[in-house]
């Protein structure tokens, strides 16, 4: 009715309100009452804002990747962002009165850009795909020193890249090249199990063998040793035989020795006594006249006639 209205502002925005062309109040999140027809309120929100960008970029062996991610920025300085950027609000529809503040996130962006563009193109598509943290730190150090973002008040609080990735075409011949890596290196690990498999059994066959040779060897010098002992129970019955032998003959010579001076009747009659004692092995005893006459000290009265006894 009288063109009285009653704005609120949000904590998070630094409220400035001009009457005409001078700047009446300013501060963190202002309520009042205001003139419609000669107010102009400018909010410059100071909370962090996150911008997401994609975009495109060529490695040093020229091939494109794309640059996928987010950063994060916030208005330090108010007063210098209100007087660089058109922030003022609307206030029937609530909303800003122009696109700057979308500006200043692609300016932003295009910073970032620039930056990423620099570290990309000095690195090769599998560094790139690999460095992805190196370059979103060292894209965070540059950008923070950017006098764009100083210019219009603001900071930065963090760049994320998220992902560093080929075109689809190359990201296939990158898969399949890693798979050939990989079945290589399965290959391999096959080849030298295989390798280490017949290695062992190698070593098995040498223990074997020189089991073998070791059994061998002991089964030679068992075979000398029988010989040995052999030969030397031979030689040991050699000589005892040799000196069975050479005793008997003592025995025989001194027996022979003895009887030498006995008188050949007596002898002749102890034989025949001695056989009397084994008649039994005795088959049949001729005794020729000579014998007999001898034995009776008697002559012979027929020659060619014999008297014989039969001893069963």
């Amino acid at each position: 009715m009288l063109g009285i209205s009653y704005f609120k502002g949000q904590p998070s925005d630094y409220i400035i309100k001009y009457s005409g062309s001078r700047k009446t109040r300013a501060g963190q999140g202002l309520s009042f009452f205001y003139l419609r027809f000669n107010t102009q309120i400018v909010a410059v929100p100071t909370q962090s804002i996150d911008c997401p960008f994609v975009f495109n970029e060529t490695s040093r062996d020229y091939q494109v990747v794309s640059v996928q991610g987010q950063l994060t920025y916030r208005i330090a300085n108010p007063e210098k962002a209100s007087h660089l950027l058109n922030l003022s609000i609307d206030t029937k529809s609530g909303g800003y009165k122009s696109e700057d503040l979308r500006v200043l996130g692609q300016r932003v962006v295009n910073s970032l850009q620039i930056a990423t563009h620099e570290e990309i193109e000095k690195r090769s598509l599998e560094e790139c795909i690999r460095d992805v943290q190196a370059i979103s730190d060292s894209v965070s150090q540059r950008l923070a020193k950017d006098p764009t973002l100083e210019s219009f008040g603001a900071e930065l609080l963090g760049v994320f890249i998220l992902a560093i990735k080929p075109t689809p075409e190359m990201s296939k011949a990158l898969e399949a090249e890693f798979r050939e890596q990989l079945l290589r290196r399965a290959d391999e690990a096959i080849m030298a199990r295989r390798a280490a498999a017949v290695d062992d059994e190698r070593k098995i066959k040498e223990k074997e063998l020189e089991s073998d040779s070791a059994l061998e060897k002991g089964r030679t010098e068992l075979i000398e040793l029988q010989g040995q002992n052999m030969l030397r129970e031979a030689e040991n019955r050699g000589k005892a035989i040799e000196i069975e032998s050479t005793s008997k003959a003592k025995a025989l010579a001194q027996e022979l020795a003895a009887l030498s001076g006995i008188d050949p009747k007596l002898l002749l009659a102890e034989s025949i006594r001695v056989l009397g004692l084994n008649a039994e092995k005795v088959g049949q005893l001729n005794i020729t006249s000579e014998i007999l006459a001898g034995l009776l000290n008697a002559p012979t009265s027929n020659q060619g006639t014999d008297s014989s006894y039969r001893d069963r």
